[in-house]
């Protein structure tokens, strides 16, 4: 199934990129009514679109009368060519999510929440969309995570209201719209990333503020108040409200305000991260009517997601989590907190390396006392082994599968055998999926021979 909408009928597009989005995109676009030209350097991915589509690379075709260029998230616009020839044929280049905000006059009467932030927007997705589910209203969840949006079902009203979809919003998908009005728009948290794609980190931070402009009046704003980069942001939509700009429900929620008493009660999100989850999804979901019964009911159920502080198995006493999914330090140093030492000492045992995206672990510092050990691997591994030797027992392993066998024969019961790389996984691995995966069959292999301890 696909979205399908006349606001496509009969307009002209051309999509570079032929992953799930671009071929969601596709569908959607040619069961719409429109003229599609695609293409792909992947030859099975252009046979997959050649009874929909006219196979062409956009950058040999004259763009001239085309209505959009829609390319994947993941073409770098800083550096790729169709930008500036879109440019000249006064084409814009969007993305799936646009096509998406572009149909939504046309489907049946919903609310949209978008969410972004560098770290923990997974977590904070599929949790508002648990909770959602909890309270019995329909609901899709895509974007950043799972199926894309254009390639599901839309949204029909429930016995309880409109149908809501949930969107996780990378800065990528969010430089690819124009129009998407967010109900409830989320931020997070936001340290350096992807900063090859920006100019500085100031182009990267206003990549995620850009989420609150498209917003019109009457729409609610959750920001995270935790870090100075939100904190900027926040101020600067007040300003702009008081000139009479914007007229925005904003609500400010803090870490702080997730007691340990209550995180207790939720098992899938342990540690302070998450609490800064549970805080945004609880006003997002406030923000939408749901009451606080069904938010705890919701809280208490949620199971966490493959990847992500993802508890693989027990062996011989020692926990063994993928959380493959912490791609640079920011996103893993909460993972190293969520096992504090106890009065018999540290207890992680932290296997930690793959394709660096900054030459330092500064994030990560704060959490050493509570590494028994660090396994460093791929690419990184030699530079994060120089950096933490002077503060724990390091084992230079380079392979993945060499780093648990090496932590399983000194764990001992109660300790924690944590995957959390701090790094992009394309130096061994084609995603972090595939790389949590190697992991989670790692760990299996022990439980089979007994081993672990």
């Amino acid at each position: 199934m696909t979205i399908i909408s006349g606001t496509f009928a009969g307009k002209r597009y051309a999509v570079l990129g032929l992953a799930r989005s671009g071929l969601a995109t596709v569908e959607c676009l040619a069961a719409s009514g429109a003229h599609v030209t695609a293409w792909d350097t992947r030859e099975e991915a252009r046979a997959a679109v050649a009874d929909k589509a006219e196979l062409a690379d956009p950058l040999t075709i004259d763009l001239n009368g085309f209505d959009g260029v829609v390319v994947s998230p993941g073409v770098p616009l800083n550096r790729h060519p169709i930008t500036e020839y879109a440019a000249q044929a006064g084409v814009p280049i969007i993305g799936d999510i646009e096509l998406f905000a572009l149909a939504r006059p046309t489907l049946p009467p919903h609310k949209v929440v978008g969410i972004t932030g560098t770290n923990g927007k997974s977590t904070t997705t599929a949790l508002i969309h648990h909770i959602i589910e909890t309270a019995g209203i329909p609901t899709r969840m895509g974007g950043n995570i799972g199926l894309p949006i254009l390639g599901q079902e839309p949204l029909e009203p429930g016995v309880n209201g409109v149908g809501i979809y949930v969107l996780e919003l990378s800065s990528y998908q969010i430089d690819l719209t124009h129009s998407l009005a967010c109900d409830v728009a989320v931020l997070l948290n936001i340290t350096p990333d992807h900063l090859d794609r920006y100019d500085g980190f100031a182009g990267y931070v206003a990549s995620k503020a850009r989420l609150f402009d498209m917003q019109t009046p009457g729409q609610v704003r959750v920001i995270a108040l935790d870090d100075d980069n939100t904190r900027a942001i926040a101020a600067q939509n007040d300003d702009k409200a008081g000139d009479g700009e914007v007229e925005r429900d904003e609500i400010g929620v803090h870490t702080a305000d997730v007691g340990a008493d209550e995180q207790a009660r939720w098992p899938a999100l342990q540690g302070p991260h998450n609490a800064q989850n549970v805080a945004a999804a609880r006003a997002a979901t406030r923000a939408l009517g749901i009451s606080e019964d069904v938010i705890e009911r919701g809280l208490a159920t949620y199971a966490a997601l493959p990847h992500r502080m993802q508890r693989v198995a027990e062996v011989n006493g020692v926990l063994y989590v993928n959380d493959s999914k912490a791609t640079n330090a920011a996103s893993t140093a909460p993972a190293l907190g969520a096992w504090p030492a106890t009065v018999n000492g540290p207890r992680i045992h932290w296997i930690v390396g793959g394709l660096p995206k900054a030459d330092h672990l500064d994030e990560c510092v704060p959490y050493y006392p509570n590494i028994k050990a660090a396994y460093t691997i791929g690419e990184a591994g030699p530079m994060f082994a120089d950096l933490l030797a002077p503060h724990m027992p390091v084992d230079s392993c380079e392979m993945l599968i060499t780093a648990v066998n090496h932590a399983a024969k000194v764990a001992q019961p109660g300790d924690v055998v944590l995957f959390s790389p701090a790094c992009a996984s394309f130096d061994q691995f084609r995603d972090y999926e595939a790389r949590g995966d190697a992991f989670a069959a790692a760990v299996r292999a022990l439980e089979n021979e007994g081993q672990g301890g």
